[in-house]
């Protein structure tokens, strides 16, 4: 049961550190800008795409359906050829969407309690008694899933630098924050796993 309590206070810390580092930090504006003249860009967009919501790669691969494997390689070297000489990158468009805060804190409320309930759970497992040892697992763990998704987005998708070293540190110290809450919850707690 303390460990789950564990995993819950773990949770609520990782969650008060990422509205800190979100709302009080400039860690969430990191690497991202406005468009210029977006107006005419919106209009554009709203013209080219409509109503289709989707993530949008362009240059596209220009396929139709079940192409051949030459067919996808042929379309990959247009695409290096494209993205060399002028715009690429990648679009999430919406035609709407609803501006819905409490909708979107809860999710990630959600999202940082079970990831923090499952670290403490991983931690449970282990021999490791010390107090700085359940901290630095944690923290661990928190770079495993940091760069498990950011240097991919980096790497094929050219996210940029700045916002993918925010993002990473913004999950480091979470978990960091969500180790310290459980490793003083569990202090005096030897897992069963060391007596075995």
């Amino acid at each position: 049961m303390r460990i789950f309590v564990a995993g819950i206070l773990g949770g609520i810390a990782m969650f008060i550190w990422s509205s800190i580092a979100h709302m009080a930090l400039p860690l969430g504006e990191a690497g991202i800008r406005e468009i210029p003249a977006e107006d005419t860009v919106l209009a554009s967009l709203k013209f080219a795409i409509g109503d289709t919501h989707g993530l949008y790669l362009f240059p596209g691969p220009a396929l139709g359906p079940n192409p051949s494997r030459e067919q996808k390689g042929e379309a990959m070297r247009r695409m290096a050829e494209k993205a060399a000489r002028g715009p690429n990158g990648l679009l999430l468009y919406h035609p709407s969407r609803p501006f819905t805060m409490g909708r979107w804190l809860a999710i990630e409320f959600a999202t940082e309690l079970i990831e923090s309930i499952l670290a403490v759970f991983l931690l449970a497992q282990t021999r490791i008694l010390t107090f700085g040892g359940r901290i630095t697992f944690m923290t661990v763990a928190g770079v495993l899933a940091a760069i498990a998704t950011n240097i991919p987005y980096w790497n094929w998708y050219g996210f940029p630098a700045v916002y993918t070293a925010a993002y990473m540190f913004t999950q480091i110290v979470g978990f960091m924050v969500a180790g310290l809450t459980a490793a003083l919850v569990l202090r005096n707690r030897a897992f069963a796993s060391s007596a075995a």
